[in-house]
């Protein structure tokens, strides 16, 4: 990761700048803005927003994951309400002791899904408003969460959680997007291309 600092718990790292950093003692960093709340009743039900205004590119969060079996997946997790706060996650399965001595086997990596400790399951989703990106770490078992704008106390910090047609959910900015769409208006890509930068 580009913003990468390095910080233990003998020196802890300060807060919003940190990204998860190995340290000598194999630790990670993990850090969590100030500035962050929980709001419990929101339209979209819980919700993260700024107490207080958060500049660009300002690291919000640090979250471990916990990558889930395939079949434990398939099988418990997505008969359950954890199922929808989990994010996928590319999963290579172990590869066992004996056959790793036999060989050098490769293993196929496929997708399963992993559940995202601290406020990272808690980011809403949007596709007009989205503020704040997120970078997995599949190393670490980590992900980061960046503003990707300034962001005023009272708004809530929203990411992006793919494609449209791949949620599980009725995106209500898609379909306020779609309603509201002027095809002759690029003023809404231009201002993408701005975050991307």
């Amino acid at each position: 990761m580009s913003n990468s600092t390095k910080g233990s718990s003998r020196n802890p790292p300060k807060t919003g700048q940190a990204v998860a950093a190995s340290d000598e003692a194999g630790e990670i960093s993990l850090t969590r803005g100030e500035n962050l709340v929980l709001v419990l009743d929101t339209p979209k039900g819980r919700g993260v927003f700024a107490s207080k205004d958060i500049p660009a590119k300002t690291v919000l969060e640090v979250s471990p994951v916990l990558v889930l079996d395939p079949v434990e997946n398939s099988e418990h997790i997505c008969k359950t309400d954890l199922y929808n706060y989990t994010y996928n996650w590319p999963y290579m399965p172990p590869i066992p002791a004996k056959v790793q001595q036999e060989a050098s086997p490769k293993s196929k990596i496929t997708t399963t899904q992993a559940v995202i400790f601290g406020l990272g399951s808690m980011f809403n989703h949007s596709t007009m408003f989205q503020n704040v990106g997120w970078e997995r770490d599949v190393t670490k078992l980590v992900i980061t969460y960046t503003s990707l704008r300034d962001i005023k106390a009272g708004e809530e910090l929203c990411i992006s959680y793919g494609d449209v047609g791949r949620l599980t959910f009725k995106d209500a900015d898609h379909a306020r997007m779609e309603a509201e769409k002027d095809p002759d208006d690029w003023t809404d890509m231009l201002d993408i291309i701005d975050y991307i930068d």
